[in-house]
């Protein structure tokens, strides 16, 4: 299978990274929530953390669907590009972030050559994510300056969160979307018509 893309991933990959760049802003505003019901018990610093799987979950499901190198980095900067635009207060820097989450979501599938689109793997690039991107956090955020059970706290929620949310959540995504038919020109659908061919021999 070639590794380059086509003009249909390359559309996909659009069509996703601007879907997931609005749900990715509004998901700020659950993460602001969240931080304020936590900030009376001391925990404000853990409010974002919970659901900062979310934010890797595009280049995910992007990879998941396409498999080929560069998709999962290309995906979550298409969507940090617009929550740039939308107006997120976080500004311009948003879109160094989305590159680090890229490259950190896009290191799992670079292990297996990208080669393996399985659960674990899924699992693993939320996992992956959450660690590249919390060590440019620490300091871009300010986390650094935190008490130490709070960063080893952060960090180890957010690893929870790429593993689930990005990781399982985005696999079930891309499954549902693979049963629809809309995908059937791409890696993923052809593997779902591949499967169901197989079992009705």
């Amino acid at each position: 299978m070639s590794k380059k893309w086509n003009l249909k991933e390359i559309i996909l990959m659009s069509i996703l990274g601007v879907v997931f760049g609005i749900i990715y802003l509004l998901f700020f505003f659950v993460g602001q929530g969240i931080t304020t019901l936590l900030t009376p018990l001391g925990l404000g610093p853990l409010g974002y953390e919970f659901i900062f799987g979310i934010w890797f979950i595009v280049s995910i499901i992007a990879a998941y669907i396409i498999r080929k190198p560069g998709v999962a980095l290309t995906a979550e900067v298409i969507a940090a590009v617009v929550e740039v635009l939308m107006g997120t207060t976080a500004g311009p820097t948003l879109i160094l972030s989305g590159f680090i989450q890229g490259l950190g979501a896009e290191l799992a599938f670079a292990l297996t050559g990208w080669r393996k689109y399985t659960l674990p793997v899924l699992m693993l690039s939320g996992v992956t994510a959450a660690c590249v991107s919390f060590g440019y956090h620490l300091y871009a955020s300010g986390i650094i300056a935190l008490e130490s059970w709070i960063i080893i706290a952060s960090l180890i929620i957010r690893i929870i969160s790429g593993a689930i949310l990005a990781g399982i959540l985005g696999k079930w995504i891309g499954d549902q979307l693979a049963k629809t038919g809309v995908l059937r020109g791409y890696a993923l659908g052809k593997e779902l018509r591949e499967k169901r061919e197989s079992q009705a021999i």
